[in-house]
């Protein structure tokens, strides 16, 4: 019992009570505010019966919750003056606020079960007794020597879970044959010959058990807790690195275009520099050309005075005297060539800027190849279901450019056909010129997975490199003859797997539907044989250097066989 409790005479504690009752509003169960007196005289919270008349409102009348008097019309409230007064000086006796024993139950609250009127909360359960006491009605579990020994719980609003619904007894006893609690005629009942025992030995025993549990949880918990700030320190590394080489990334484009720029600014001069010094040239020549143009309209207009003499010794007299007319220092015929002065600088310019996607384009697939790269402390194991792979499912698409001449495209390029006579498709040096091959467009790094669906004599289910050789009929640009390719053939005599020219041979189950996980990071390719299941055919652990692409090769001898990338589903 507290303290404040065995010091607290009863009068005074029953006072308290009485004085908060008395004070109390009956709606919201608290000292009044801003009391109002009704006509029947009950009194309320200003606020509390205001919000509960206007409830009533639709009704025309209003009553009083206590006595459930009617009023009408509605009475107008008014604050009762006496009454707040008395209120706030018992608050200022401190006794507004109910000590822990005079706590009333909520609706959520265990109740005590002696208490009359108006209930206290429980403060504890007795499972002997099977009551909820209040700290007042407790006390003799204190004070009486049997009731000491009584067990003593949290309030509960459960306790007549503890009877035995059939005999009305207290269930002591636990039934392991039929894991139940039951009570001491029950085990003499229908629970005669059961293995039986006390509850309390029952609980001690799973006790131990729930020890041991908690201790596993526990340290799987320190484990998780180890693990999840590993993980914050490896996001932490994560984004410092990011952070930095975004930095460090923007530097170096930045260096790169400012070189450019420098570049252009330089090709720019030059041409200017150029343009100035050929224009100056010109210009020379063009105004010795008019000086000479000057002095010829001169002597012509000198000629042409002395032609126009009639006086015939006047012009035999004056010819002799005319000077003789000096040689052009300058080409009789100025002849223009082609308009290509500075042509051949934009050619030499474009010529660097396709070298330069060149090398863009490769510096890319190896920056992107490094990006899949960066590794993380995280890893997936292989899928162990066809749902589980679909989630790295991708859509692949095969390139024309790439496929020999005797293979049709079709279903939005995902399926393949052999052909008996080759089709029109125009030359591009990244097509298969000897070989019935063909590559996706897509190039493939991370997680992926694919299925194709074959039909006719055979082919091959391939993933290859894109710098896989094209023109000719030599190992180098065979699927699966090479370093740069993996090829699964799948025939009606079974399957086989070739890289580097190496042939391995696969048992299992036909199918015309394989599936293909790649795993780019882990160096993992794998393929499956898919029908009602999903069974192992070969896998490859490697290390792949490049993104690869899907691709298919078709028996030459298959006139019409096929094969499909199937979309994702």
């Amino acid at each position: 019992m507290k303290l404040t409790q065995s010091l607290r005479p009863r009068g005074e504690m029953e006072q308290n009570q009485l004085d908060r009752e008395t004070f109390s509003c009956s709606i919201c169960l608290d000292l009044l505010k801003d009391p109002v007196t009704i006509p029947c005289g009950h009194s309320y919270c200003m606020k509390c019966i205001k919000n509960f008349w206007d409830e009533e409102d639709h009704k025309g009348i209003h009553s009083c919750p206590q006595c459930r008097e009617t009023f009408t019309p509605r009475p107008v409230l008014k604050k009762n003056t006496m009454l707040a007064a008395l209120v706030e000086q018992l608050k200022k006796t401190g006794l507004q606020a109910a000590p822990a024993d005079l706590c009333y139950a909520g609706p959520e609250d265990v109740a005590c079960d002696f208490c009359s009127g108006r209930k206290l909360k429980a403060i504890k359960s007795c499972l002997v007794c099977l009551t909820s006491f209040c700290e007042k009605h407790l006390q003799p579990h204190y004070d009486v020597a049997p009731l000491k020994k009584h067990k003593l719980v949290e309030p509960s609003k459960n306790l007549q879970e503890n009877i035995c619904s059939r005999h009305d007894e207290v269930m002591k006893m636990f039934c392991r044959t039929d894991q139940k609690c039951i009570c001491y005629l029950c085990s003499v009942d229908e629970h005669k010959g059961h293995d039986t025992v006390s509850a309390a030995a029952e609980r001690t025993e799973r006790q131990r058990e729930l020890e041991v549990r908690r201790e596993n949880i526990q340290q799987r918990i320190q484990d998780r807790e180890k693990d999840v700030k590993l993980l914050q320190q490896e996001l932490e590394a994560i984004k410092h690195s990011a952070d930095k080489t975004v930095e460090d990334s923007e530097k170096i484009f930045t260096q790169l275009i400012r070189l450019i720029q420098k570049r252009s600014s330089d090709v720019k001069q030059q041409i200017r520099s150029q343009q100035e010094t050929e224009g100056s040239r010109v210009k020379e020549l063009q105004e010795k050309l008019e000086q000479e143009i000057t002095e010829l309209k001169r002597k012509d207009a000198e000629l042409k005075q002395l032609s126009d003499t009639e006086d015939h010794n006047q012009f035999l007299h004056n010819y002799p005297s005319l000077s003789a007319l000096s040689e052009s220092t300058h080409s009789s015929s100025i002849k223009i060539r082609p308009l290509s002065y500075f042509e051949d600088v934009t050619a030499a310019v474009s010529e660097l800027r396709d070298q330069l996607q060149d090398i863009l384009r490769d510096a890319w697939t190896n920056i992107s190849l490094r990006l899949t790269e960066v590794d993380v402390s995280l890893s997936e194991p292989e899928p162990k279901s066809r749902a589980g792979f679909l989630r790295y499912s991708c859509e692949i698409t095969l390139d024309p450019n790439t496929a020999n001449s005797y293979l049709l495209l079709s279903e939005g390029n995902r399926k393949v056909t052999m052909m008996k006579q080759p089709q029109s498709y125009s030359s591009h040096p990244d097509r298969f010129t000897d070989w019935w091959q063909v590559l996706s467009r897509e190039s493939l790094t991370g997680r992926c997975y694919w299925e194709v669906e074959w039909r006719g004599t055979g082919v091959f289910v391939v993933v290859a490199y894109k710098n896989i050789s094209r023109a000719g009929g030599g190992n180098e640009c065979l699927f699966g003859a090479n370093d740069k390719s993996w090829a699964l053939n799948c025939s009606q005599g079974g399957y086989q797997f070739r890289h580097n020219n190496i042939w391995t041979s696969i048992s299992g189950p036909d199918s015309s539907r394989v599936g293909v996980y790649l795993d780019h990071r882990a160096g993992i390719l794998s393929f499956y044989s898919v029908s009602e299941t999903m069974t192992l055919l070969h896998r490859v652990q490697t290390t792949f250097t490049q993104p690869l692409h899907a691709g298919v090769w078709v028996y030459y001898w298959s006139i019409g066989g096929s094969a499909e990338f199937c979309k994702p589903k």
